[in-house]
């Protein structure tokens, strides 16, 4: 897939999982669960850390928050390339 096509994708991306983020805050517990207890824990050690140390964990949190929006990126682009790929398929197999 040709770099322009995927820079015009990034604002349905970034729209489509903001809305499946939304979703799973409205109606996964689970993920809810698993949400508050990462707070919960982040907390914990903001609080056990020594003062010069704090920094170091926002910066942390920062770029481990920017490793999984990466990912999400690639992985939902990466399905969309697999959708038209298996569409692409389909339609030279009935052809």
């Amino acid at each position: 897939m040709h770099n322009s096509l995927e820079i015009l994708l990034d604002s349905l991306i970034r729209n489509r999982i903001e809305a499946l983020y939304s979703d799973l805050l409205k109606n996964n517990t689970i993920y809810n669960q698993f949400s508050s207890d990462r707070n919960l824990y982040f907390k914990q050690l903001h609080e056990l850390l020594p003062q010069d140390m704090h920094k170091t964990l926002f910066l942390y949190d920062d770029a481990d928050l920017s490793v999984h929006t990466i990912l999400e990126r690639e992985i939902y682009l990466q399905g969309f390339k697999d959708a038209l790929q298996l569409h692409n398929e389909l339609n030279i197999t009935s052809n």
